[in-house]
């Protein structure tokens, strides 16, 4: 026998996946790591299904890379080689996370990068590649639940594995090929890994429903748990420091702290606002001027509270949004100037009308709308912490958010802005005592690395509901004469994408 066989059988017995971790791959696993890779490395059949519970960032997807590349090179046996899939919530997620990370560990080990192939889209035995492998799955942005769980059919083998990553959303469904993959084989294992944000997908009914099947390990951020991995020697003081910070700011029972910090189930799912396809669709929209030339014209401002925030003025009209104007370190005289401008660029005749929201919360934006009113320019402050104007709403924020996604989804038109696909996506909402509450702002811009400054400044043009404008109430009939040549008007044939109107 070899020595790297000799190795292999060593890591494949006991408690030998500890030391292939931590030997091939020169990694040491936190407390949590070690329980979820033994019951991942246990022949028992009740160890077949492992469920990883799991708040942000403790390092599951690593963990699910290590189980991968042992299950590929320990797993086997002459004539019968391990085969296995990976999937995710979607392809790209898939490829930037999971997959990346199964690059990143076979570049630490040695007989990893000898004896396998890494691809975009399947590791393979280079010896054996035909059956020796792990591919990446995925299904079509359309599917419905049903086409989602026909992903992993056709995974049959003596040895195989079904990885699931970010599996809190992802529907039941899904698991039905795998489990039919379990029917049959020598050593099977589904290992599935997620953020508990839905009470509908794998990772509730795994904790629930399906409770008597699964190994649940639940991974925690909670502080005041000495078991946490926020308290690992190897992340530093600041995720205990944030964890700390959050349940401070919101409490224990706000439903992102559940999930995203305390890796428990809200009370209520956690869902996405809007999809990518939903901004990518509105931001490939096509309007021509008469679809939304009746209604009022709106500039909404979010004024910049720190340093490296932006103020931003975004305008809109109507089904029409368009680019937006924005700056960085200006005091308010500057910002209030930049407004009057934008709203002088914008009127076309004595009757026109153009009306500014602006985020006065805090009092941030409170020198900007005493400048504009003082001048005499129509300005609204607007407070997104005051309760909704709706009683559905816990606050304005929230309404002024979902009123844009319906506003997005129903036709709206956006600039093609890539920075604001992921500020529109990114955020997410629960329901809490029966009232629509959109995610903390600064657990956004922790996810998100930035605040979403250009989404809420266009959300601020939702403060109240779309009104006609001045211009087709009182002007039409009245006004004999406009500016000479409209610079700002659409041809036909034109998009709003190119039209700078402040």
């Amino acid at each position: 026998m070899s020595p790297a066989s000799r190795r292999i059988k060593r890591w494949r017995e006991g408690r030998g996946i500890l030391q292939f971790v931590a030997d091939e791959l020169h990694a040491q696993p936190d407390a949590w790591q070690e329980e979820a890779l033994l019951l991942f490395a246990s022949p028992r059949i009740e160890d077949r299904r492992i469920s990883l519970q799991a708040c942000a960032g403790p390092g599951k997807t690593a963990l699910e890379a290590w189980c991968g590349w042992w299950f590929l090179l320990c797993m086997g046996d002459e004539g019968e080689h391990p085969k296995g899939a990976a999937v995710s919530i979607s392809k790209e997620n898939l490829k930037d996370n999971l997959w990346a990370e199964f690059a990143k560990w076979q570049g630490r080990s040695e007989i990893l990068r000898s004896g396998f192939t890494w691809t975009a889209n399947r590791i393979f035995a280079n010896d054996h590649q035909e059956d020796w492998f792990l591919s990446a799955r995925a299904w079509p942005k359309s599917a419905n639940a049903d086409e989602q769980g026909k992903t992993l059919s056709g995974l049959h083998a003596a040895y195989v594995l079904a990885l699931i990553d970010e599996s809190g959303a992802i529907p039941t469904t899904v698991l039905r090929a795998a489990e039919q993959a379990l029917a049959t084989c020598k050593f099977g294992k589904i290992l599935q890994a997620g953020n508990p944000i839905s009470l509908e997908g794998m990772l509730y009914a795994a904790a629930n429903t399906l409770r008597h099947l699964w190994q649940v390990v639940r991974i925690t951020g909670d502080p005041d748990d000495p078991k946490a991995w926020v308290h690992a020697a190897r992340v530093g003081p600041e995720p205990l420091k944030w964890a700390i910070e959050q349940i401070a700011t919101y409490g224990r029972e706000n439903p992102w702290v559940k999930s995203y910090i305390l890796g428990e189930f809200p009370p209520a799912s956690i869902n996405s606002l809007l999809g990518i396809e939903d901004v990518e669709a509105a931001m490939k929209r096509h309007l021509l001027k008469p679809s939304y030339d009746w209604s009022q014209k709106r500039i909404g401002v979010d004024v910049a509270r720190f340093g490296d925030d932006r103020t931003v003025l975004f305008p809109r009209q109507g089904a029409a949004s368009f680019r937006p104007v924005i700056m960085r370190q200006q005091n308010t005289v500057a910002i209030a100037a930049r407004v009057a401008m934008s709203i002088t660029k914008w009127t076309r005749t004595p009757f026109d009308e153009v009306i500014t929201y602006i985020d006065d919360t805090g009092h941030w934006g409170h020198g900007v709308y005493d400048n504009l009113s003082t001048a005499g320019y129509p300005a609204i402050p607007v407070v997104v912490s005051d309760p909704g104007l709706n009683l559905r709403y816990k606050n304005r924020r929230a309404e002024c958010w979902l009123e844009m996604a319906k506003w997005v989804k129903a036709g709206g038109a956006m600039p093609p802005i890539r920075e604001l696909v992921a500020e529109l996506t990114t955020p997410t909402y629960t329901f809490l005592a029966g009232k629509f509450v959109l995610e903390e702002k600064e657990q956004i811009k922790k996810r998100l690395g930035r605040s979403p400054d250009l989404a809420d400044a266009l959300s601020l043009t939702f403060a109240v509901p779309d009104q006609p404008a001045r211009e087709v109430r009182a002007a039409r009939g009245r006004v004999t004469t406009v500016h000479d040549g409209d610079p700002y008007g659409l041809d036909p044939g034109n998009t709003i994408h190119d039209f700078d109107p402040v």
